[in-house]
């Protein structure tokens, strides 16, 4: 559905708002929808007819949003991101109709029970983690607070893989996330895009006798839009999320068919079709590298041409798109979207190029989401040339012109000119994506206070010397509908009898909760809730992976993608640390405070050391679970595959959060933020959002460790020798040593040697410069966790005082600080 086709429609009629009426809904869409009776239907059938019934409660105001905004031509947010991390759909949309209990009373009456087809639906698995969860959580904002927006991104066929361990080590498997229906998305065929790639430029004078360029393309792609509904939090509004599904333009050649060549008839078909094939190839080989940038490339042209061609009415002037729209570019993944619109006024719109680019300097901005370098993409030139000559001669006009002015002010300066620059030529001639996307852009964005100073004074610092008043902050946020009211109910309904419904789209609003920390009743409830959800995880933990939780044991978890920075080997050699003291007798596990000590998260295919990381946890957990000496005060589960629909079970239950990356290499982080709207406490660094997150919670509230950002700059500065730290602190070397041992590989020395190595001669993230302060750290946790009565009052007060990471508070800043969007309020 692009928005014209909704101009001139008769008004859509929901179905009814009853239990009668959804009945109704339910069993037309069986018979008729899936094309089977009540009595032979699968679980599957009734799921695919239950989410086609909840999605018609949803269309009418979809198809009204699109007409009001169409008629309102207000300014719109287009969020590129290559990750969208949805989650599952459904209860989603039975929040946002306020349909939960009409459906539950519904289904019942034919015999059905709503929690069997919830654990039916698969979610998309079109994210890696926090980058496409924040958007998710981003355009659920902004549906609720009715400000027009568009996310533009992949559909792919294939998601994050789904990851299953063998003897302890990960396996990768395919996302078959489509299999058994998607019946969420409406596709448009009629309204693909052609994409080009490949081929020469040249030049030739125009009718008006003005020299222009002309891209002679090789081969192209169509790209298929997906539309899929963001509904708002039962305010009416409706936006779109629109993912792009990558076909040939010649899927099928029936002479070549005929003549017996089988495979190459239907070679185009699948060369096409690999662009959206799946999330993040492995891009360690030269062919790995292209289709990320053909997926890159593929779905901003489709958005941009869609934007242009399909949203805004025909007759419209672009030299007023700047008051339109706001491309809103998540990461560098969509910064080629800058050349695309340059190349599409430039070369398609006949326009001058001082004008084009005015108009395009106004039309994006850009938020960074890393402090690591290699995390800021650079593509080879020769890459980009091969696969967008045109784009390429743009790219250097932008950089030559603004070398230009650069030169100007600092006349004489050629480091400056060279560090500015957005090619690189060493250690090969390149160009940096996020030189481009700031110079394009009318902002850029940190994502917390700390990770956008660093941003502006480590990462960037020429370029907001030069432009200063272009840099600004957006602390990330969570949306309070999925990771509270839908995640935590039972929190839900204790928070809403005691401060009223209306935290749900103003999260300051937790606040109100803060006296009741002294409220001894209040304590009890809260605890009540937190030992319900620990018996609602470990239910889904047994059902899904055979895993038992022990009863009376806090639960100290540490999820998030699996990177050296983050540091889950600090929490694995504080687990080796507890084992090899109790083994050796200097710990009583009868009088330790029990931990289940819970990971989740993947490693990146390639990552060899990310891998090796899963392999020692599951390692060390397989002898520390199964060893008699422990008598049960330490357990270590990992359950595989985690993704957002464990995180809504596991995030509710968890004591302890753990957010020990090394101070300055987190960007914000959200899970830190989860965990405190749900009533854990973290254990963390200086680092990211975790800077404000102990700012609102209070220290007191809050187990911070480990160096300053300044400090580690001090310590790497000064030859950092992660050996002396081994030498020096005996809980430490006895770790590793045992470790290096093999007591965890069956005497095998050799399995984890490449961990033990980098640990003692390179540790690039300090793992063992804070292992002594980390271990304090976590005897001020036990002693917390023991004062029962202490320990709810600072897990209350963590839920009080976070309102402050809501998404909704996230999408203020952004309209108020970089895009200028109003919401568009329904009449």
């Amino acid at each position: 559905m692009t928005e014209n086709r909704a101009n001139g429609t008769a008004p859509v009629t929901a179905p009814q708002h009853s239990v009668d009426g959804f009945v109704k809904e339910f069993l037309r869409e069986l018979n008729f929808g899936q094309g089977v009776t009540l009595e032979r239907a699968s679980v599957n059938d009734q799921y695919l007819a239950l989410a086609r019934t909840v999605r018609e409660y949803l269309m009418a105001r979809w198809l009204e949003t699109v007409r009001r905004q169409r008629e309102a031509q207000a300014k719109s947010v287009a969020y590129l991101s290559a990750e969208y991390l949805l989650g599952r759909q459904l209860d989603n949309a039975l929040i946002a109709t306020d349909m939960t209990d009409i459906v539950e009373e519904g289904l019942a009456s034919l015999g059905i029970d709503l929690g069997t087809l919830r654990e039916q639906e698969v979610e998309p698995g079109l994210g890696n983690g926090g980058l496409g969860r924040l958007a998710a959580c981003f355009v659920d904002s902004l549906a609720t607070m009715s400000v027009p927006c568009i996310g533009y991104g992949i559909r792919y066929e294939y998601g994050i893989f789904r990851q299953t361990f063998v003897d302890g080590w990960q396996v990768e498997q395919p996302d078959t996330w489509l299999s058994l229906g998607a019946p969420w998305e409406f596709p448009h065929p009629e309204d693909a895009v052609t994409v080009h790639f490949g081929g020469t430029t040249e030049k030739f004078v125009d009718e008006d006798g003005v020299e222009r360029s002309r891209w002679i393309p090789a081969w192209d792609v169509l790209g298929v839009p997906y539309n899929y509904m963001v509904p708002g939090y039962q305010n009416g509004r409706v936006n779109t999320l629109r993912l792009w599904s990558a076909q040939a333009t010649k899927a099928f050649d029936l002479a070549i068919f005929n003549s017996g060549e089988y495979v190459d008839a239907v070679r185009a078909q699948t060369f096409a079709e690999n662009i959206s094939k799946v999330l993040y190839p492995e891009d360690s080989t030269p062919q790995g590298k292209e289709l990320r940038l053909q997926q890159q490339y593929f779905f901003v042209a489709c958005s941009i041409r869609d934007f242009v061609e399909n949203v805004l009415p025909e007759d419209f002037d672009l030299h007023n798109l700047p008051d339109r729209i706001i491309f809103q570019l998540n990461d560098t993944h969509p910064v080629i979207a800058v050349p695309e619109l340059m190349r599409l006024l430039v070369d398609e719109k006949k326009w001058d190029w001082d004008e084009a680019w005015a108009v395009t300097q106004k039309c994006f901005a850009y938020t960074c989401h890393t402090l690591l370098p290699e995390a800021l993409e650079v593509w080879p030139v020769a890459l980009l040339g091969k696969l967008l000559p045109r784009h390429l001669e743009i790219i250097y006009r932008i950089n030559d012109e603004f070398l230009a002015e650069v030169a100007q002010r600092y006349p004489g300066d050629e480091l400056r000119l060279r560090r500015m620059s957005i090619i690189a030529e060493h250690p090969e001639r390149s160009v940096r994506m996020a030189y481009l996307a700031t110079i394009a852009g009318s902002k850029v964005n940190g994502v917390a206070a700390l990770h956008s100073q660093l941003l502006r004074d480590k990462v960037l610092p020429d370029f907001s010397e030069y432009w200063p008043d272009k840099f600004t902050n957006v602390t990330n946020g969570v949306t309070p509908r999925r990771f509270v009211r839908l995640a935590n109910p039972a929190l839900s309904e204790l928070i809403t009898d005691a401060i009223g419904p209306g935290w749900i789209t103003d999260l300051a609003r937790l606040r109100e909760m803060e006296p009741l920390a002294d409220d001894a009743e209040f304590r009890e409830r809260f605890r009540e809730v937190k030992a319900h959800n620990k018996e609602r995880l470990n239910a889904l933990l047994e059902r899904r992976d055979g895993i038992t939780l022990p009863a009376d044991a806090m639960l100290d978890v540490m999820v998030k993608r699996l990177h050296e920075y983050k540091r889950q080997t600090l929490k694995v050699l504080h687990i080796v640390s507890l084992y090899e003291r109790i083994v050796s007798g200097e710990l009583d596990p009868a009088t330790m405070q029990k931990r289940v000590f819970a990971f989740g998260a993947k490693a990146a295919p390639g990552y060899k050391m990310a891998k090796q990381t899963i392999g020692l946890i599951n390692h060390v957990g397989r002898t520390v679970n199964t060893d008699p000496r422990v008598r049960g005060a330490l357990t270590v589960v990992f359950p595989p595959n985690y993704n957002v629909t464990l995180a809504e079970t596991l995030i509710p239950a968890a004591d302890l959060s753990e957010q020990i990356s090394l101070a300055g290499k987190e960007a914000s982080g959200t899970g830190n933020m989860k965990f405190a709207l749900n009533g854990a406490l973290t254990i963390g660094t200086d680092d990211g959002a975790n800077v404000e997150i102990r700012e609102l919670v209070g220290d007191e509230n809050f187990f911070l460790f480990g160096l300053l950002e300044p400090e580690v700059e001090k310590i790497v500065a000064s030859g950092y020798r992660p050996s002396a730290y081994y030498e020096e602190n005996p809980l430490l070397r006895r770790a590793i040593d045992l470790i290096a041992s093999g007591a965890f590989a069956g005497g095998d020395r050799s399995v984890f040697e490449p961990i033990v190595s980098n640990l003692l001669h390179e540790d690039r993230f300090l793992v063992l410069a804070d292992f002594q302060s980390y271990l304090d750290a976590q005897d001020r946790v036990d002693a917390a966790y023991r004062d029962t009565e202490g320990w709810t009052r600072s897990a209350i007060l963590n839920v009080a005082r976070s309102g402050f990471f809501s998404s909704d508070r996230s999408m203020w800043d952004y309209i108020d600080r970089i895009w200028h969007s109003q919401p568009l309020v329904a009449r």
